[in-house]
């Protein structure tokens, strides 16, 4: 992200200038701490991540991507925070799927009150246009595979583990600047210290009866051949999502690389049919649980805290980021089979072996019809709904 020298935005005492230093930066990862300071709902991130998340030579989303910061000040005191930003890949992707020609994004929104949010809102358009992009498709934090979407309904709950969550406000302040509804993201939420009902359990006993189907746990010791396979399905299985955005190659291996610390062997499956890798499902311990009480530090003792509980975890919830079937596979019975069998046999280990009692399951674009099925079929019910909006600029 290029230091900017680009003129700022005055309105009376209000003032949105570029990040421009480090200490700015800092400014802009810091913000959120005074904001939600009272929020009991908000989860602090490690300050660490969110640098990397904004920092080109970290992240490599930025191999294909350009972004510019912005920060808002009152009277000198910060008041609020966006992102403006560019995916060149989303720019090559059908018009139909949400991103495509012209279409730049903003994101990482944080402010203190209306005035600000429109006017951080205002210089991430004006960004956006100097560009050459005729379309608005927002918030996002930064990428569709990072923090997608303004939280709507769910707020009297913490996110899970890479979940966003904002003030109730910001939606009535996005909606005054012109935005509209694009599309609803899901979480659903469940019970999983019981069985599920019996029809999953039948076509789950059915399934380890298929002598060409086999669900194996992943190996940690080939970690980097196990995720660059999964994030392939998942490559496949998407390909034809809404809001879609393949990863690269160092992508993948930047995705890994942040995982690794958090994936246990008995909570990722891959189905096989016939000797093929054909899906796959991951599961993550909410390591929130632990982060909420570190105030976004791992200095001077919380790293060891956090090196101990992920020896192995006790947790309340675990929570499914990802899962897929290969395309071909899609819309035949075994999709459904394979993916009732790899959410049985890990809510079995996520209950003996980490003490969970709640599972969490997306997010879920709202016309999934395959996976919003499945959900429901397992006695799921929807917890949080995260909005994306449009705008022509």
């Amino acid at each position: 992200m290029p230091e900017s020298k680009e003129t700022v935005l005055t309105q009376a005492s209000l003032m949105v200038r570029p990040v421009a230093s480090k200490a700015d930066r800092n400014a802009f990862v810091d913000l959120p701490y005074r904001l939600y300071a009272s929020d009991p709902n908000w989860v602090p991130p490690l300050k660490d991540e969110v640098h990397g998340l904004i920092t080109p030579g970290k992240n490599p989303w930025f191999e294909h991507g350009e972004a510019q910061l912005y920060l808002a000040e009152r009277d000198g005191q910060l008041v609020g925070r966006i992102s403006a930003h560019i995916d060149h890949f989303a720019l090559g992707q059908p018009a139909e799927k949400g991103m495509g020609p012209g279409t730049g994004n903003w994101g990482l929104l944080e402010a203190e009150d209306q005035a600000t949010a429109e006017a951080l809102i205002a210089q991430a358009e004006a960004w956006l246009r100097g560009k050459g992009m005729h379309r608005v498709l927002a918030p996002l934090s930064i990428s569709v595979w990072d923090e997608p979407g303004l939280l709507v309904s769910g707020f009297d709950h913490p996110p899970t583990v890479m979940m966003g969550h904002n003030a109730a406000t910001y939606q009535g302040w996005v909606e005054g600047q012109g935005y509209s509804f694009a599309k609803a993201l899901k979480t659903w939420e469940l019970d999983i210290s019981n069985p599920f009902p019996e029809l999953v359990n039948r076509i789950v006993a059915a399934g380890e009866k298929n002598a060409r189907i086999r669900i194996r746990q992943v190996e940690k010791s080939r970690f980097n051949e196990e995720a660059k396979l999964i994030l392939g399905i998942l490559n496949d299985a998407w390909s034809d999502n809404w809001g879609f955005v393949p990863l690269s190659d160092s992508e993948i291996a930047y995705v890994g690389k942040k995982l690794k610390p958090i994936v246990y062997e008995d909570l990722i499956m891959v189905a096989e049919y016939d000797g093929e890798p054909v899906a796959f499902m991951i599961v993550l311990p909410d390591i929130n649980e632990k982060l909420k009480q570190f105030g976004g530090k791992l200095l001077p003792f919380n790293w060891a805290k956090l090196l101990w509980w992920l020896r192995r975890p006790q947790v309340r919830t675990m929570r499914v980021p990802l899962m897929g079937v290969v395309k071909r596979l899609q819309s035949s019975r075994m999709a459904s089979q394979l993916a009732f069998m790899m959410i049985e046999f890990i809510r079995r280990n996520a209950v003996n072996n980490y003490g969970a009692s709640r599972g969490e399951i997306g997010w879920i674009l709202e016309d999934n019809q395959g996976m919003n099925a499945i959900a429901d079929a397992i006695n799921s019910h929807v917890n949080k709904d995260y909005w994306l909006y449009e705008k022509a600029l």
